[in-house]
């Protein structure tokens, strides 16, 4: 994402804007079941703010809107492609909260129906101003408007959601960097 983007998106730069504490930067990802995208994503952003020493200025989780895998680790396969890279993914699942709208300053949703639910369940206006899509951050060139669930597709699925959150974490990271008070 470069800065035309981030100007041209007031979503985004309110979302950046309300941030309580910059230095301490407090994150949530969120997808369906919190078993594939959401905890590659989480794992991936870890992963991107150490390798850019600044992983004490971030506090990063993910969780699900539905409640089917409440206290599993991630889906096999999606720990398998992100060890291939890695990664550990050793996050337990849990369910979205209304507290989660307090504790967090963004709210980075996988899809628009994940978006729309987390809308739903935000507690107020100021709430739903937490809530972006992970697209927002894809790289220009990205030929997905989404992140799309690779629960019932084969090992391409999950490498293309790897693919896609590696981009799009450190580009969220470089964002709210660059455009949070210091």
């Amino acid at each position: 994402m470069n800065l035309l983007e981030f100007n041209d998106n007031p979503r985004l730069r309110r979302a950046i804007a309300q941030i309580e504490n910059p230095k301490k930067i407090k994150v949530l990802f969120v997808c369906l079941g919190n078993i594939c995208r959401s905890p590659a994503a989480e794992g991936l952003m870890r992963q991107s703010v150490i390798e850019n020493g600044s992983e004490g200025r971030w506090e990063i989780d993910s969780a699900g809107t539905g409640n089917y895998h409440i206290g599993q680790l991630p889906d096999p396969r999606m720990r398998a492609h992100a060890r291939r890279r890695g990664l550990e993914l050793d996050h337990h699942c849990r369910q979205v909260s209304e507290s989660d709208f307090d504790d967090f300053d963004l709210i980075i949703a996988m899809d628009s129906s994940n978006y729309a639910n987390l809308r739903r369940i935000a507690p107020t206006p100021e709430a739903q101003e937490k809530i972006l899509q992970m697209a927002e951050f894809f790289d220009s060139v990205t030929p997905c408007d989404h992140v799309p669930d690779p629960y019932y597709d084969g090992a391409d699925g999950f490498e293309l959601v790897l693919d896609l959150l590696t981009a799009a974490t450190r580009n969220l990271r470089d964002t709210v960097e660059a455009n949070s008070l210091a």
